[in-house]
């Protein structure tokens, strides 16, 4: 028997569909907006050889800003909001395994941990080629030694529209040329190995802290306050986790590489097990803001997706 939880989950098939999807879009464009600068000095960190760039988040932030401006720190941008795909492709999965799951099992842990894992396994299966052009991107500027492949210079004129779309064929157009099709997919085992883990960590200790923080917050205190604060909890116990995993994919996906297991024992070799932590404190900065705005858009989403003969029926 399902124990009784303080704050109520809203299920697939409370929704309304048409609503969840129109506001779904919006939610999802405004959070990678917001956390793509984040995202960025991540995977420069990550990539970078000991100190040799940059010597830590905010020393990144600010030589990125001083020599290549604000637009520096939305390289890869454009291409970056096609994973709107498979943000609802997730969000999809998501809801429809624990539709599935809840058959058989009512133990919500159970459920969540299923349920994001397998979408994010859908998920990656969409995004990793986005990633592969987006991050090469990212490298550009200050960067670019570290990365296989360079902006030819024709690529790198024109108008601001023009010349990001021909920076992104001129990407895609080496990648292709080098690896074939399989280099849009290069590192896609090792996307699967670090995010289905964190997806599959990061909802039951999303559900599990917001029902422990209920408990000791006064009984009218609004959920969505609660679900706020159980979030970034969530997503910096989810990216501890996980961190070493993806500091490798970073560095298969940037350099090239094809062995996850060589890639490993290299940044062993080279930077000792502290090497595992690269880019820890900027994916815990930017997930902090990500998990606040995703929990709140998200709850919030569900609540006015709401079936009408439901509104009055949740606690907010």
């Amino acid at each position: 028997m399902q124990q009784k939880r303080n704050i109520q989950i809203i299920e697939w098939e409370d929704l309304d569909k048409r609503k969840f999807y129109s506001f779904g879009v919006f939610m999802t464009m405004s959070i990678r907006a917001t956390v793509y600068p984040a995202t960025l000095i991540r995977t420069r960190l990550q990539v970078q050889r000991g100190k040799s760039l940059y010597g830590g988040t905010f020393d990144a932030f600010f030589k990125i800003l001083r020599a290549e401006g604000v637009r520096g720190l939305y390289r890869g941008f454009m291409v970056n909001t096609f994973t709107l795909i498979s943000g609802q492709a997730y969000i999809t999965t998501y809801e429809l395994v624990r539709k599935y799951v809840s058959q058989y099992s009512e133990d919500n842990t159970v459920k969540s941990l299923v349920a994001g894992g397998s979408a994010s396994l859908v998920a990656q299966s969409i995004t990793v080629p986005i990633d592969v052009v987006s991050q090469q991107l990212m490298m550009q500027g200050q960067g670019q030694h570290l990365s296989r492949f360079r902006l030819s210079s024709d690529s790198d004129s024109g108008k601001a529209k023009k010349k990001v779309f021909g920076q992104t064929r001129n990407i895609m157009a080496q990648i292709f040329a080098a690896d074939g099709f399989r280099g849009f997919y290069r590192g896609y085992v090792a996307s699967l190995l670090t995010y289905i883990p964190n997806s599959a960590v990061w909802w039951p200790f999303y559900h599990f802290y917001a029902e422990q923080l209920s408990k000791l917050a006064p009984s009218d205190c609004p959920h969505l306050v609660l679900q706020a604060m159980a979030g970034p909890l969530a997503a910096a116990t989810a990216s501890t986790v996980t961190n070493p995993m993806d500091v490798v994919r970073a560095r298969v996906q940037v350099e090239g590489r094809s062995s996850v297991v060589e890639t490993f024992q290299q940044l062993i070799r080279e930077e000792g097990f502290w090497g595992l932590t690269k880019g820890l404190s900027a994916r815990i900065i930017s997930s902090t803001p990500t998990a606040i705005v995703m929990v709140v858009g998200y709850e919030t989403l569900k609540k006015l997706s709401l079936r009408p003969e439901l509104v009055d029926s949740r606690h907010w």
